[in-house]
């Protein structure tokens, strides 16, 4: 069954790469999906999928068979805020706005699959198809599209969820992934240091923020190297600092935005206080500071069982083993769905590079190489079914 997926998913190579065009063509940002949402649910009905519309905000749940185990697939449909600047046929008719990471690759196999699925569906059990919106980016109250499915009851029931994304870097007809810790947790933050205004001429009158800043910049950039093991990977980056109006004015106050990610709970908690011990140089150097620390996505951790899955399923489809990937200090809300799952799950990447011409992820020049398109709907299909198979 798992091998003449392939040539199945072979025959669709034209329905899979218009899905694609139309998605790259008519990109929408995240929780603004709604022209895409509606085309994948036209096209699942179409196929005999059961459809559910809407699910956390702009996502879409397609569904077949019946009973149980359930086993979920996933692919997000969010755009980026970047203006393309490749000259080909399906390049985005919408100023500012082009999918720069693939997913509209995700999406266009997800359907492939479901196609896949729907002309010969499980004997038992049920495959769902989870349509996510806002992979990269978060509503105000700080939930992104995996967060709001599960919210809405995308993953009721679900057994295992498996997922891939297209690796730009990774050529053609390999994929790679590994068990246990995958993708870093990432929790934003933003500090000010709070000092007293005062005339450039009168640095004496006043208590500078700026050179507060320099004392805490040196504090939080030495948290990796002298707060966490080195055994430990993590990373504090520091994306912004703001201060100031004019050169012979000490501001008031400096704001600094950053980002932290780690692969563990406990160093996860150690960055969060050594983050807020470094803000707290300010008070000894005659200052204050405020820190705020954002809950953001939580580790990805794939699950070993699901992983030893999807690996076998991909050495049958693409004819050879899947690869090993490193740690990835990268981020993906993916990690929710799998946490959501009753035996967890799988995410890997799949390859997708340009011979002669890889591109960068969120780069204004992003493609793929479209052959990916069947082998991503050929190895979700197959996960699916070797998964239900299992149970």
């Amino acid at each position: 069954m798992i091998k003449n997926l392939l040539s199945r998913a072979l025959a669709l190579q034209d329905r899979l790469r218009a899905w694609r065009r139309h998605f790259h063509q008519y990109p929408e940002l995240g929780f603004a999906e709604t022209q895409t949402a509606r085309y994948v649910a036209d096209v699942l009905t179409e196929l005999g999928v059961r459809v559910r519309e809407g699910v956390g905000r702009t996502g879409v749940v397609g569904e077949i068979g019946v009973g149980d185990p359930v086993v979920a697939l996933r692919a997000d449909m969010d755009a980026l805020p970047i203006q393309e600047a490749n000259d080909v046929p399906y390049a985005s008719c919408v100023p500012g706005v082009m999918h720069a990471c693939g997913h509209d690759a995700h999406t266009a196999w997800l359907l492939g699959a479901a196609a896949l699925l729907a002309a010969e569906p499980p004997p038992h059990g049920r495959v769902r198809f989870l349509f996510q919106p806002c992979e990269e980016n978060r509503d105000a109250e700080g939930k992104s599209g995996a967060r709001r499915m599960i919210d809405d009851g995308a993953m009721e029931g679900v057994e295992a969820v498996f997922g891939l994304h297209v690796d730009a870097g990774l050529a053609v007809g390999k994929l790679h992934t590994r068990p246990g810790p995958f993708m870093a947790a990432v929790d934003p933050f933003v500090g000010t240091v709070h000092g007293v205004a005062a005339h450039g001429a009168y640095p004496h009158k006043g208590v500078d923020p700026i050179a507060i800043t320099a004392q805490v910049l040196n504090a939080l950039y030495a948290i990796p190297s002298r707060r966490i093991s080195p055994l430990a990977p993590c990373v504090v980056t520091i994306g912004s600092v703001h201060g100031g109006t004019a050169n012979n004015i000490i501001p008031g106050e400096v704001a600094l935005t950053g980002t932290i990610r780690s692969f563990a709970p406990a160093v996860r908690e150690t960055l969060w206080a050594e983050v807020r011990r470094a803000f707290a140089l300010a008070e000894a150097l005659g200052g204050r500071s405020t820190v705020q620390i954002e809950e953001g996505y939580p580790i990805l951790e794939n699950a070993p069982e699901m992983v030893t899955l999807l690996r076998a399923v991909a050495g049958e489809v693409l004819g050879q083993e899947a690869g090993d990937a490193d740690l990835e200090t990268g981020s993906e809300d993916f990690a929710m769905l799998i946490q959501a799952a009753g035996r967890g799950g799988a995410f890997a990447w799949l390859g997708g590079a340009i011979a002669g011409d890889k591109r960068a992820h969120h780069h204004p020049r992003f493609d793929v190489d479209e052959a990916c398109l069947p082998q991503g709907a050929a190895i979700l299909a197959g996960v699916a079914l070797r998964c239900l198979f299992s149970s």
